[in-house]
Formats: C-alpha cells, sequence, structure tokens
C-alpha cells in the first residue's frame, strides 16, 4: 500500500516506483516526481504486525495506491477487509484512491474487474477510483495509472477538495 502525499519538491524518476513496488520489511519513504506532480510515497508495506500503524500516516493523504496480488485468490477477502477499513478512515475520504491489479502476466491472475469486484469497488458512492492492472516487474500499467493518478489529483486539487479530515484514533 502505498499514500500519496502532495506537494513537495524534488526530482526523481519512475525507476524508483518499481523499487517502492517490492516487498518490504517496514516501510519506505521516497518522493516520485512524475508529470509535473511530486509524491510522496509512504509504502507502509503488508505486514500484519505493522498494518495498525497504517492510520497514523493517512492525515493530508491526498492519493491512495493500493497493490493486489492478482494470483493470490485465497486472501482477497482479507485485501478487501483492510482495503475497506484504509478508505473509511476519517481521513481517508477524499482521497483518490489507485488499485494497481498486479502480476497481470501470470497465469491464473485475477482480471482487474475480478480484483474490482473483490474489494468492492463497485460499491464505492462519490469516491474517484481506478483499477489498472499492472505487470510491475516489466512496468506494464504503471504509467497508465499513474497518469490516471497525476491528473485526478489535480482536478480535486484545482475544485477545492482537501485531504485533512478528523480521525478516529
Amino acid at each position: 500500500m502505498q499514500l500519496v502525499k502532495q506537494p513537495f519538491s524534488t526530482n526523481c524518476t519512475l525507476e524508483k516506483y518499481y523499487r517502492l513496488s517490492l516487498p518490504l520489511v517496514g516501510f519506505n519513504v521516497e518522493k516520485v516526481q512524475y508529470k509535473n506532480v511530486i509524491f510522496t510515497v509512504w509504502d507502509v508495506g503488508g505486514q500484519e504486525k505493522l498494518r495498525p500503524l497504517w492510520r497514523h500516516y493517512f492525515n493530508n493523504t491526498d492519493g491512495l495506491i493500493y497493490v493486489v496480488d492478482s494470483l493470490d485468490r485465497e486472501r482477497i477477502g482479507r485485501a478487501k477487509a483492510e482495503f475497506q477499513a484504509i478508505i473509511n478512515d476519517p481521513f481517508m475520504l477524499n482521497s483518490a484512491i489507485l488499485v494497481f491489479a498486479n502480476k497481470q502476466d501470470m497465469k491464473g491472475a485475477m482480471t482487474p474487474m475480478e480484483v474490482c469486484e473483490g474489494l468492492g469497488l463497485f460499491d464505492l458512492k462519490n469516491r474517484k477510483w481506478h483499477i489498472q492492472g499492472t505487470c510491475a516487474l516489466r512496468g506494464d500499467g504503471l504509467y497508465e495509472g499513474l497518469d490516471w493518478l497525476s491528473g485526478t489529483l489535480k482536478e480535486m486539487r484545482a475544485a477545492g477538495y482537501s485531504s485533512v479530515g478528523t480521525s478516529s484514533f
């Protein structure tokens, strides 16, 4: 899971984003520039013992990039529960949501539509969201997803959306 916060300034390449897509211990914080939008990316990982700490990073979050292992059909229910808990936190209610349905190159992977259904994306009301099939190792779909996110964040900022909410913790 990556939480996208902006604005900040630095000059990074998308190559760093690929590295953020790999499994990690703990969390990483990096700045990534893409099409004149500068993201501060907090990759907080998926380890269960770290999940209670996620909510401490939600304040002022403009967008969420949620990466799903499309091969892991057995845990899509768990992914949905975690996803729903994140997006329903009061600090996340105004955040744009980008879901990367990763490992689309693998035989037996859920399609982006199946991941949509598995996460309950079609049930979201008054939320800006997008799902993008990806293969992080080859970079397939990453640019398309970031195109959507950067454009959506610019539109939201121009419309006066605020990522500030009140937390339930």
